[in-house]
C-alpha cells in the first residue's frame, strides 16, 4: 500500500460498533478478495473486499476476519486468519502482514495462520447458534462473478447445515453510510489529491491534446500523492462525448471550441473522491456554454442546500427535478407547454437532466446507504446535476462531494477545487 497507516482506532471502533447488532452466541465471518486472473500467469491488481477493510484495516489477499462477541474464550472474540508470511514470499512477493504488524494496522490480538482457520472455526462452530454471512445488496449490484466470499459461504452452509444463518449487510449498511472523522479526513485527503490533479489539468490543456492526454496527467498527480489511482474508471468527454454518460473510452482529440467533460477522482487509502467539471479546451467559455455552466451551476449549489437531516431521498430528487425546471426554461430548451404536458414518471427536464443527482460515496465511489430512512448526519453525498444537449455538441456536469452536518450547510470537501466559470478561464489563461 502506498497511503499513511491509517489510526486503528478508526477499526476498532467499527468492530465494536458492528458487534453490537448482532444476535446473542453467534458469530461473523468476512473474508478478502481474490486475485482475479487475466490470462497465462497475469492477474489484475488486488482490490481488497471493502467490509473486510473497513472491519480490520487488513488490505492483503487470502485474509479472514472472524467476530465471536460471546465466545466464552476471550481471546476468540476478534480473530484475523492471515496467509502465513515467510522469507521466500518476502523475496519474491513482498512481505506480509506479521502478527505483530496485523494487530498495528487493526487492533486485533488473536492472529493465526489461515492453515489454522478450519480447525479452529470447527472448535467455534460448536459453541455458537447463528452465523452472519456477508453478501453484496448494494441496490446497483449485478455481479456475475463467483466471488471468495460466496466460496466460503458454500462451503459452511454445506459443513455446518444446523446452524442459523443472518446477514451482515444491513448492518453493515447502516454503519458504513455514517462515517468516522477519521474516515471522513481520508476522505478529504482524497479530495485533496483530485484537486491537485485537477489545477495540474488546468494548465495542460489546450486544442489538440488526446482525451487520454489528459487521464495520464490525473494519474500523474495521483501516483506522486501516495493514491493507487482513479477511484473509478475516470470518464474524459470531449464535445459530443460529453452526452455518453458513461463514456470511457478516452480516445478523442479535443478541438478548439470544445467543453471537455471531466469525471475523475483518486483514492486514498480505498477511500473514494468522485469529481466532475466540464472545461473549455480554448481557456474560454462561448456565451451559451457559459450559460448552460452557469445554470447547472445553480442547481448544484442550490441541490446542496437541500441535504440536510431528515430530508428524503425521493423527495429531494422531486425538488432538484423543480430546479432544474426551471433553469431549462430560462435556457429555452424547454417552454411551458413541455411542463404541463409531461409525463409525471418522466418529467420534461429528463430530456437534458436523466440520471440521479447525488449518491452515497465512501469506502466505494457508489457507496452503502439505506435510500428509504431520512438522511443523518455525517452522511456523504455527491451532488451532480448536468444539462446535456447533443443537438449543439456538448454536456455539461458538475459534482462535489459534501459532508451532512448536524446543523447549517453541509460541509464540502472540494470547497478548494475550482468551479466558477471565471475561475476555470483565469487559471487556464494565467
Amino acid at each position: 500500500m502506498k497511503y499513511h497507516q491509517i489510526d486503528k482506532q478508526l477499526f476498532i471502533k467499527n468492530r465494536k460498533n458492528f458487534m453490537e447488532k448482532m444476535k446473542p452466541n453467534s458469530i461473523a465471518v468476512f473474508n478478502s478478495n481474490d486475485i482475479y486472473p487475466i490470462s497465462a500467469d497475469s492477474t489484475m491488481p488486488f482490490q481488497q473486499h471493502r467490509d473486510i477493510f473497513y472491519l480490520s484495516g487488513v488490505d492483503q489477499e487470502e485474509s479472514v476476519l472472524l467476530l465471536f462477541p460471546d465466545s466464552p474464550k476471550e481471546k476468540h472474540r476478534e480473530i484475523l486468519f492471515l496467509k502465513e508470511t515467510n522469507a521466500h514470499i518476502a523475496v519474491w512477493e513482498g512481505e506480509k502482514l506479521t502478527k505483530n504488524a496485523a494487530f498495528e494496522t487493526s487492533g486485533i490480538k488473536t492472529v493465526y495462520w489461515l492453515k489454522d482457520m478450519e480447525k479452529t472455526l470447527f472448535e467455534i462452530m460448536t459453541q455458537c447458534d447463528t452465523v452472519y454471512i456477508n453478501t453484496n445488496e448494494h441496490y446497483r449490484a449485478a455481479v456475475e462473478t463467483e466471488t471468495r466470499e460466496d466460496r466460503f459461504t458454500k462451503w459452511l452452509k454445506d459443513k455446518y447445515p444446523a446452524h442459523s444463518v443472518a446477514k451482515s449487510n444491513p448492518i453493515l449498511q447502516r454503519l458504513r453510510s455514517v462515517k468516522d472523522p477519521i474516515e471522513l479526513k481520508l476522505m478529504q485527503k482524497a479530495c485533496n489529491i483530485t484537486e491537485k490533479s485537477f489545477r495540474r489539468v488546468l494548465n495542460f490543456v489546450k486544442p489538440d491534446v488526446w482525451e487520454y492526454n489528459i487521464e495520464a496527467e490525473f494519474m500523474h498527480e495521483f501516483l506522486n500523492n501516495r493514491s493507487k489511482g482513479f477511484a473509478y474508471t475516470p470518464i474524459i468527454g470531449s464535445g459530443y462525448n460529453a452526452n455518453v454518460l458513461h463514456y470511457i473510452e478516452n480516445n478523442q482529440q479535443c478541438k478548439a471550441g470544445e467543453l471537455i467533460l471531466i469525471d475523475a477522482g483518486a483514492e486514498y487509502a480505498n477511500y473514494a473522491s468522485d469529481m466532475t467539471r466540464t472545461i473549455p479546451v480554448s481557456g474560454r467559455f462561448s456565451k451559451r456554454q457559459k450559460e448552460v455552466y452557469n445554470a447547472v451551476n445553480r442547481v448544484k449549489n442550490d441541490a446542496t442546500k437541500l441535504l440536510v437531516p431528515g430530508t428524503d431521498w425521493a423527495e429531494y430528487h422531486i425538488e432538484v427535478g423543480k430546479l432544474m425546471t426551471s433553469e431549462l426554461l430560462g435556457l429555452g430548451l424547454l417552454d411551458k407547454a413541455d411542463v404541463q404536458n409531461e409525463d409525471k414518471d418522466w418529467p420534461a427536464y429528463k430530456k437534458y437532466f436523466m440520471h440521479g443527482t447525488s449518491h452515497h460515496i465512501g469506502l466505494d465511489t457508489h457507496d452503502y446507504g439505506i435510500l428509504t430512512e431520512p438522511m443523518q448526519a455525517n452522511n456523504v453525498f455527491t451532488v451532480e446535476p448536468g444539462i446535456y444537449i447533443p443537438a449543439e455538441g456538448f454536456g455539461i456536469r458538475l459534482e462535489d462531494d459534501v459532508v451532512i452536518q448536524e446543523s447549517g450547510a453541509p460541509f464540502n470537501l472540494m470547497r478548494n477545487i475550482p468551479i466558477e466559470a471565471d475561475e476555470i478561464e483565469e487559471i487556464m489563461n494565467s
